[in-house]
């Protein structure tokens, strides 16, 4: 009886502890991914990305890409 009792115990403990490290996270509020491709192949990419803490502060992130080809061999 009491191992049972210690089992009900640890895993009420584990999910617990798993619902408490999730609630813990910034939520996702909106996502943009944009890119192009120029004439000389030269690719630019565009990341905005909206975060929401749980204590409700927002958070706004935008990251750049630029990603040009080698120069041509002769």
């Amino acid at each position: 009886m009491k191992k049972h009792m210690l089992v009900i115990c640890v895993a009420a403990f584990a999910l617990t502890w798993t619902f408490t490290l999730v609630g813990c996270r910034d939520r996702k509020v909106s996502e943009t991914k944009s890119s192009s491709v120029s004439r000389d192949g030269t690719v630019k990419s565009k990341e905005k990305t909206v975060t929401q803490a749980p204590n409700g502060t927002v958070t706004k992130t935008e990251e750049s890409k630029t990603i040009t080809p080698p120069p041509d061999k002769p």
